[in-house]
């Protein structure tokens, strides 16, 4: 049986090799399990030497491959090539940066020798992270889980060992626009959680800002809910029975108290919210527009540059 390990990376020159030797301290296993390994790094157009340091071990060991992108796409295109190129009976997707152990990997295949489909994984905690990060994390997870149909568990990793059943499921998902924790709720599958407690980076910096998180999480909403076009639709219809409640209003007390109508600084205001409410409804649209443009080209999600 052969084991795909798939490990995107951007700028993870100092943890590719620090990973390959975590990794291989399970090599007992593996010749227990009956368990052959391939090793995928997808190096995502980084500025540093991750490929360099990638070919290194691949004259080591021929088990390591290398795909190497013409630019920057992204991790979720690099997790697209990956599972692309995936051979394995069974493929397990991780960090290059060691916050996802490979250690629990044993535990991970135990269970889906007990027949479960997929074992994923989910931090308890949040250590080593910014309060206002984890605070805006939790909250989209809530958000995503009352919005959408597809469960998105709080704290769940990309982590995760998946049959080749799912692994084709997965892949049969072709959209440009990827968001894979919400793809791997949407193919279902029996899944078993594991959790443990938030590991810190070997070495480096994260390559998630504040910015870059909240537009991923953008990408998650529009691709797993279309709440927020009902809840534009809803705010349009408040806004009309309101308007005709004011016009009513304004025209009984003129014809009753011949009271001319006044107030424009609160008329500036009213016309200022409803502006913005329209804005914001627009905006609204413009996303789920801007995601179908991107689908109806149909670029392709990567380019590989070199491949080992």
């Amino acid at each position: 049986m052969l084991l795909s390990v798939i490990v995107p990376c951007y700028n993870e020159e100092e943890n590719v090799p620090l990973f390959y030797e975590e990794l291989m301290k399970n090599e007992p296993f593996f010749e227990k399990e009956g368990l052959e390994a391939e090793l995928i790094y997808v190096d995502d157009g980084s500025k540093d030497g991750t490929a360099a340091a990638v070919k290194a071990l691949h004259e080591r060991d021929g088990r390591v491959h290398l795909v190497s992108f013409s630019r920057n796409f992204g991790k979720e295109a690099a997790i697209y090539a990956g599972f692309c190129r995936a051979k394995g009976d069974y493929v397990v997707m991780m960090d290059a940066d060691l916050q996802d152990p490979p250690s629990l990997l044993p535990e991970m295949f135990s269970w889906i020798k007990k027949g479960y489909d997929s074992v994923a994984t989910r931090r308890v905690t949040r250590k080593g992270e910014p309060p206002i990060r984890s605070f805006f994390a939790r909250l989209f997870y809530k958000l995503m889980n009352r919005i959408s149909k597809t469960e998105i568990v709080d704290g769940a990793r990309d982590y995760r060992l998946m049959t080749r059943q799912v692994v084709d499921a997965i892949l049969s998902m072709c959209e440009y626009n990827r968001f894979t924790k919400g793809i791997f709720g949407w193919v279902g599958f029996e899944t078993k959680w594991l959790e443990y407690e938030n590991i810190e980076r070997a070495k480096g910096e994260t390559k998630f800002n504040f910015w870059k998180l909240f537009l991923y999480s953008i990408d998650g909403i529009t691709a797993f809910s279309t709440v927020p076009l009902a809840i534009s639709s809803v705010m349009g219809v408040v806004f009309c029975f309101a308007a005709f409640a004011a016009i009513l209003a304004l025209i009984v007390k003129n014809l009753l108290f011949h009271d001319p109508v006044a107030g424009w600084p609160s008329l500036v205001c009213i016309i200022l919210l409803v502006s913005g409410v329209q804005l914001f409804c627009i905006g609204i649209l413009g996303q789920y527009l801007a995601k179908t443009y991107m689908e109806v080209k149909k670029r392709p999600v990567y380019l590989v540059k070199e491949e080992l």
